[in-house]
């Protein structure tokens, strides 16, 4: 394992060695209930206190705005299954598995979904979201970062269009691909929730968080003892929380520095491949892709047989991503923005901790696999 080439950090990352000895210490050290009254309870909802001021800050919130969840998904469910008198819910049309069956359910319940569709180059348009927008619209979602192909969508610019138009409706941000690689700043513009994963940013799977502006409200989707302001109740998992606290706090140091190494390492990768490979298509513009994801097609060249020649290679990577991994039917995403289905579609996604010479080795990889199969 110490030789493979892992770039599949868009379905998860490594957890941080430091990350893990601060969830294994909580463990040991700091396993009382948070709601219990004694010194061991106190402690751990110290813990807890402490990794809600280091998430508030990854996104420039404030503690008392930071909900705990198991995840992202979670994080969207609460935004989109918890507003109350819904009628009227605009998504775009390639959000993430967890926004976009959440708004199939919404559907069952009778609520009207309009998709706003991307580009060719996978980007919405502030005025496309504006212009779905009704009297009757309750809540707007878009993703901050598409997980598939990378895209950055113009959230912020999407949130002030809604507002503008509709100034009571929820804007809700799926940021789980953007914390850590993007500058996110919730005062920027005026969102009313913002979802983070901590598996995405070298934390473990199962935690999460919701950021809720102040004095926005949701509905609980489960019942219990009232933790998490009553909107996620059920005893709170200290040992993750702790470590999403801290790798947050590590994401947003590392920033500036990994953010365009990671820039530079993706565009050497996508350079050799074009090089070798000239009638490869990339999804999405440099200039408007987050740092750590390519997205590049091959025709000819079905995914999967791709894929499974590449592990074998050493190197791990994505078909499309990993919330479709065992989905054989054609990708919504790369559907919406023109992507014939014999495209085969490969998602190379980095870390803070990829190196020159895994990048090196990787285009190799590919290229001589591409070949191989074609």
């Amino acid at each position: 394992m110490a030789d493979l080439i892992y770039l599949d950090n868009g379905a998860t990352t490594r957890v941080d060695e430091r990350v893990a000895e601060a969830a294994m210490e909580a463990m040991l050290v700091a396993w009382g209930n948070p709601s219990s009254a004694h010194n061991l309870g106190a402690e751990a909802a110290r813990r807890v206190q402490r990794a809600r001021e280091q998430v508030a800050a990854a996104v420039a919130g404030e503690a008392s705005e930071i909900t705990f969840t198991s995840g992202g998904t979670e994080a969207n469910a609460l935004a989109l299954l918890g507003l109350a008198r819904l009628k009227h819910v605009v998504v775009s049309a390639f959000e993430h598995p967890s926004v976009a069956d959440a708004a199939r359910a919404l559907i069952e319940r009778g609520v009207e979904v309009t998709t706003v569709a991307p580009s060719s180059s996978g980007v919405v348009s502030p005025e496309a979201f504006a212009a779905a927008v009704r009297p009757d619209t309750a809540l707007v979602a878009c993703m901050w970062v598409q997980n598939e192909i990378g895209t950055v969508q113009p959230v912020e610019a999407v949130a002030r269009a809604v507002k503008l138009k509709a100034p009571r409706c929820h804007v809700h941000v799926d940021a789980v691909q953007a914390v850590g690689k993007l500058v996110v700043d919730v005062g920027a513009a005026p969102f009313d929730s913002l979802a983070i994963s901590g598996h995405k940013i070298h934390a473990p799977k199962g935690v999460g968080a919701l950021w809720l502006r102040r004095g926005a409200r949701l509905k609980a989707l489960v019942f219990g003892g009232g933790q998490e302001r009553g909107l996620r109740p059920g005893t709170e998992g200290v040992p993750g929380i702790v470590a999403l606290g801290l790798a947050a706090e590590l994401a947003v140091a590392a920033r500036a520095e990994a953010a365009p190494r990671m820039t530079v390492q993706r565009e050497r990768l996508w350079t050799a491949i074009v090089a070798a490979v000239p009638s490869a298509r990339r999804n999405g513009e440099p200039a408007t892709t987050a740092p750590h994801i390519l997205s590049v097609g091959f025709g000819g060249v079905p995914a999967e047989p791709l894929l499974h020649a590449l592990e074998a290679a050493g190197v791990y990577v994505s078909a499309g991503s990993a919330c479709h991994a065992r989905d054989k039917k054609p990708s919504a995403t790369l559907r919406a923005i023109g992507v014939p289905d014999d495209m085969g579609t490969i998602r190379l996604s980095l870390s803070r901790h990829t190196t020159d010479d895994e990048i090196a080795r990787a285009a190799e990889a590919v290229i001589a696999c591409v070949r191989e199969l074609s």
